[in-house]
């Protein structure tokens, strides 16, 4: 994920007033662990890393919503990809896995 990436996600969740300052706290530490997880995974799988990080900032994007519409879909597809690089890259599986399980936490 690239530093952009990061900042746009951040300022989303700071925006979003619907999550308590607790959890934005929360969601910007597990986004703090993923960074690192998913450019460790792109010197190997440089394509599942891209499309993870494509994936953790639609996430996050719309988590940061109101109402947020395909979070559901967003957190299996994400899932899935890791599922793919799960042998070699055991810490971005459970980055993610830790990522999603706070998302579905909050309900969304």
């Amino acid at each position: 994920m690239t530093d952009e990436q990061i900042e746009k996600i951040r300022s989303a969740v700071e925006s979003a007033d619907h999550i308590p300052a607790e959890k934005k706290a929360e969601f910007l530490r597990l986004l703090s662990k993923l960074k690192p997880a998913i450019a460790k995974a792109s010197q190997m799988h440089q394509g599942h890393a891209e499309k993870i990080g494509r994936l953790v900032e639609a996430s996050a994007h719309e988590a940061a919503k109101k109402q947020p519409a395909s979070t559901g879909n967003l957190l299996r597809e994400l899932e899935r990809s890791v599922e793919k690089i799960e042998a070699s890259h055991p810490e971005l599986v459970a980055a993610i896995t830790e990522y999603t399980a706070f998302l579905s936490a909050l309900g969304i």
